[in-house]
């Protein structure tokens, strides 16, 4: 691959800063790292290959001279920055959830729809964490016969929210120990020993916008335009990784054995399924990697054509930085 200059949009952050630790360990073709932040951390340095680099102001000037800029802000930072980065002649491979809905913005997983970077206009849309891990384990099932419906129910680790929610999380359970309470700041409730059903605010009809991305992320990836998500997002106190249990429905019938063949044929998974043997997908074994770990594959009682599955993928690495480095990696082939 040949040497290209890299830029950063929110490198100090969760995901940022693990897009600098991907980009070493995949040795990916960097000439030169340039990470763009706030003013607050302007002038302060990073390590990136054994050398400090300067952390640059985001600015309309800032992207100059860069080939590709991967994208670690927020939604409103990607969309403020996003014309400059395309007018210096960039490629913005962006982690926020500002362009994925665009139709003249790619929308990919590379392990699914790699050939979708072709048609990108100078943005490419990184999918949600969730959506990513979840279709990861699904898609070699919808390659032999077309999904229909997915019901999903997924189990969300607190660094979703950043490093805040995982401070939150750790300072709950020391104070619960100690007898005392913390006010929550990052989640709406408190996260230690407990369950909230809800991530994001309400966007159609009493689901969130985060479940509304799984139907609306989804039927783009896999090119289903008419498949149907019903999708329940939860928050539980786990550090990292999030786990998704799934039940779809596709055109045909496949078999749990035939599903079990293609899953651990799957590019970015592995079958990890023996009930007998207590051996499944857990937070703790998909945790700082780049896999989707698929086990618990049975039919679904209530459906003939069902299956039902569990994955678990780290959506700070896959889910976000990884996905995105992936994609860049596409660009230079």
């Amino acid at each position: 691959m040949k040497q290209v200059n890299v830029g950063i949009l929110g490198a100090t952050g969760a995901v940022g800063q693990e897009m600098i630790k991907i980009l070493e360990e995949r040795n990916f073709p960097v000439a030169s790292l340039r990470p763009i932040a706030s003013a607050r951390s302007a002038g302060s340095k990073i390590m990136f290959r054994g050398q400090e680099c300067t952390i640059v102001e985001a600015s309309d000037d800032a992207f100059e001279g860069l080939d590709i800029v991967l994208g670690a802000a927020e939604n409103d930072i990607a969309e403020r920055f996003a014309p400059s980065i395309v007018k210096a002649g960039a490629v913005f491979v962006d982690n926020s959830s500002a362009f994925r809905l665009d139709p003249n913005v790619p929308l990919v997983i590379p392990e699914i729809n790699p050939e979708d970077v072709k048609w990108h206009k100078g943005i490419i849309s990184n999918p949600n964490c969730t959506t990513i891990v979840t279709l990861v384990a699904i898609n070699a099932l919808a390659k032999e016969s077309p999904i229909e419906t997915i019901i999903a129910s997924s189990y969300q680790a607190v660094s979703g929210a950043g490093k805040g929610g995982i401070d939150e999380l750790n300072n709950e359970v020391k104070a619960l120990s100690e007898g005392k309470h913390l006010e929550p700041k990052v989640f709406q409730y408190q996260i230690a020993y407990n369950i909230i059903p809800q991530i994001g605010g309400e966007a159609f009809e009493g689901y969130t916008s985060e479940e509304m991305k799984m139907q609306n992320e989804g039927r783009k990836i896999l090119h289903l335009p008419e498949m149907k998500v019903s999708c329940t997002c939860a928050r539980v106190p786990v550090i990292r990784s999030h786990s998704v249990s799934v039940v779809l429905r596709t055109k045909e019938k496949i078999s749990v054995e035939r599903a079990k063949e293609l899953i651990a044929n799957a590019p970015g998974c592995k079958l990890v399924d023996d009930l007998k043997n207590k051996v499944y997908p857990m937070p703790l074994d998909t945790s700082d990697q780049d896999i989707v770990y698929v086990g618990r594959i049975r039919e679904d009682l209530t459906d003939e054509r069902g299956l039902n599955l569990w994955c678990c993928g780290d959506q700070v690495r896959k889910g976000a930085a990884t996905n995105t480095i992936q994609i860049a990696e596409l660009l230079l082939k």
